[in-house]
């Protein structure tokens, strides 16, 4: 179990209780590595598999006038990497789920109650931690994909307002996480229930246009969250200005998930776990 060392006060400190437990969560994450890199395994393979086996054929359908075999793998890493970055993202918000059922079903989220700790801070914390994660899975992924050929475009701007969005959808998902991980029973239950979020970027214009797609699964690619987040950030790494109404979606989408998240995720914690 995670080193926790906590000072009872008359006052909750909000800001030094969520540091606290920010760090905590960074030391649960260096401590089972096998969670943590499990943030890191799925993307990297995805990305491995499609650009490698799929690539060369799908890279041809997807460029216009690209011939299939190595200029189609080369143009689909291009396509691609942004929806394999926010894999990263998503990865490290289920984890998440895990280390909060892990809490409310060992009984130390029970025990947090009855101490002088700030209420937000016990689950803003591990929020913020992941979006950490987050971050660094997304570097390293980015990283493997320049190794491989990606030669992103983006300037100083871009790059800070792509960590700022990659930032956002982490913490908005990562608050609907802690929700399902505060209401599984189970922690195999935990981290099972985020496993929709993985099959969104499927149904999205991630791996493919949306024009190419029937009637029906188009209009759920263009109306789901992860369609506005994943073109705005592939406009980002190119150099290219996002289309303002995307970019807004991409947002509000965030913003939505976040506050839905966020107020499932306190009315569980104030709840008595039976």
């Amino acid at each position: 179990m995670t080193t926790l060392t906590l000072t009872p006060t008359a006052h909750a400190r909000p800001v030094t209780d969520t540091l606290t437990m920010l760090r905590r969560n960074l030391l649960r994450a260096a401590r089972y590595p096998g969670l943590t890199s499990f943030t890191l395994a799925i993307p990297v393979l995805l990305l491995l598999l499609f650009v490698f086996v799929f690539g060369g054929t799908i890279g041809a359908g997807v460029m216009p006038g690209v011939d299939p075999g190595a200029d189609g793998r080369a143009a689909y890493l291009d396509y691609i990497t942004p929806t394999i970055l926010l894999f990263a993202v998503v990865g490290a918000a289920q984890s998440v789920a895990i280390t909060a059922a892990m809490d409310a079903t060992g009984g130390i989220m029970a025990r947090f109650k009855t101490m002088a700790i700030s209420p937000g801070s016990v689950l803003g914390g591990p929020v913020l931690g992941t979006v950490v994660q987050a971050l660094v899975a997304v570097a390293v992924v980015l990283g493997l994909a320049v190794a491989l050929g990606y030669r992103p475009g983006a300037g100083p701007l871009g790059w800070l307002a792509l960590t700022g969005l990659l930032a956002l959808v982490t913490f908005a998902f990562s608050w609907l996480c802690v929700a399902m991980g505060l209401s599984a029973r189970s922690v195999e239950t935990a981290s099972n229930t985020p496993m929709i979020l993985t099959a969104l970027p499927f149904l999205s214009s991630g791996f493919v246009p949306v024009e190419t797609m029937p009637a029906g699964v188009r209009w759920f690619a263009e109306h789901q969250p992860f369609t506005p987040i994943i073109e705005t950030t592939r406009s980002l790494l190119t150099g290219a200005s996002p289309d303002v109404s995307t970019t807004l979606q991409a947002v509000g989408w965030c913003v939505l998930v976040g506050a839905v998240g966020y107020a499932r995720s306190r009315s569980l914690y104030r709840r008595e776990r039976r």
